[in-house]
């Protein structure tokens, strides 16, 4: 066979073996070509909820094709996005009245960003500022490196990138510093939007923080008119524990961003909830207070059938149950490593379960880490940790053995680790 013209994402490729190709997938597995059955523990990258290829979700999908494919979104509409926005406006915190549509959780955000400053502009009061969170993620365009962390993932676009205001991560004991520094910037100066991923910052090592900071937040912001945006990307449909990780905290933020886990992981597809003010400010006969943004595939019929059909399954299946079941087994497993010295930091939060392992050099560029990914998958697990942060988010059918066999696998890493250095 040829060399591969594929380049792959977050990927090194003069380092990086040449990685397996997928011919099937099936509830918490991925099948390579060669017949080998993959656990997928990380729900290839956080998308997949239910299960691979869950059978309502294929179905809806299969059906939608015979009827529809792409349909330009700019003075047309379709039932599939039409009955998708109210359901999500009926799931999602009240007061997220109005739903609208995109591709990636990258762009859900940008849309996000967008409506922000819009809002500020368009009620005459403009204002630039966005306020982020120490270690956060949000995605990989311009907009969205602007407000996630700098450093690694985009010291190379650093020139183009616009200026933030960064409050430190709500690290246990020092909370307080958090919210301080967030008061002291709405004091002295007036931000658009302050945006946060609720409860776990993902990519930053799947940090974690108690819901008693995001409501202390969410008031700050209230009361400095800074609009309150919530990526829940990677933390919305039952990752946290509850649908939306918001909820814990008793917030409705003025925008919510949510994407991956929206289609079960079956397709691409993004939504951008806003409350009425924020679409009020857009809504004139005045044509320059337009919200200007779209993409080419904003709102597909076909991926919005398999996100009504995975509203569905939440609807008639015992999908909170599965969540709560993970979520305990996810806090027992983990538990094994928390007087161990090879491990730190274990923690929980719903169904996400992370440990740091105790080597000479942390961050994302730990040379643990790629030993650590070719050490699982030669097991048969797909595990990808971010340097040496491991952790452990599966669909939610997967088993109680199989779980087993993974942490079963982590001890072994750790010896295996400690071994080599």
């Amino acid at each position: 066979m040829s060399r591969s013209a594929v380049w792959h994402p977050f990927t090194q490729h003069a380092t990086e073996p040449v990685p397996p190709t997928i011919v099937r997938t099936d509830g918490a597995y991925v099948e390579t070509r060669d017949g080998r059955r993959i656990l997928d523990a990380i729900s290839s990258w956080w998308v997949i909820t239910h299960g691979h290829r869950h059978p309502k979700i294929v179905e809806a999908i299969r059906d939608a094709t015979a009827t529809l494919d792409q349909v330009i979104f700019a003075g047309l509409s379709h039932e599939p996005a039409e009955r998708l926005a109210s359901a999500l406006v009926d799931m999602t915190p009240p007061g997220l009245d109005w739903v609208f549509y995109s591709d990636s959780g990258s762009t859900s955000v940008e849309v996000a960003l967008k409506m922000a400053l819009g809002f500020h502009r368009n009620n005459g009061f403009p204002r630039a500022g966005i306020v982020v969170m120490e270690d956060s993620y949000h995605g990989d365009t311009f907009g969205t490196m602007s407000v996630g962390a700098r450093g690694l993932f985009n010291a190379a676009y650093e020139p183009l990138l616009f200026e933030v205001d960064t409050i430190p991560f709500p690290a246990a004991g020092r909370e307080l510093n958090t919210l301080d520094a967030f008061e002291r910037l709405t004091r002295h100066r007036k931000a658009a939007a302050l945006i946060v991923e609720p409860l776990v910052l993902g990519a930053g090592g799947m940090r974690m923080y108690p819901a008693s900071v995001l409501a202390e937040l969410k008031r700050i912001a209230e009361r400095s008119e800074t609009l309150f945006i919530a990526d829940e990307v990677m933390t919305g449909w039952g990752r946290t524990g509850t649908m939306f990780a918001c909820e814990q905290a008793g917030i409705v933020p003025d925008i919510l961003c949510t994407s991956k886990g929206l289609t079960g992981g079956s397709l691409p597809l993004a939504a951008t909830l806003a409350t009425d003010a924020i679409f009020r400010a857009h809504y004139s006969t005045d044509r320059t207070k337009t919200f200007f943004h779209s993409s080419s595939y904003t709102a597909n019929p076909i991926a919005c059938a398999a996100a009504l059909a995975n509203v569905g399954i939440w609807n008639d299946e015992p999908v909170a149950e599965r969540v709560a079941a993970l979520s305990r087994m996810q806090a027992q497993k983990i538990a094994r490593f928390k007087e161990d010295a090879r491990f730190e930091n274990v923690r929980t939060t719903g169904t996400i379960a992370a440990v740091d392992l105790s080597v000479g050099n942390a961050g994302y560029l730990a040379k643990v880490g790629p030993k650590l990914r070719a050490f699982f998958l030669e097991r048969a697990l797909l595990v990808r940790p971010l340097g040496n942060v491991i952790y452990v988010l599966p669909p939610y059918c997967v088993t109680s053995d199989e779980l087993d066999r993974l942490y079963a696998t982590i001890d072994e890493a750790a010896a295996f680790v400690s071994d080599k250095r």
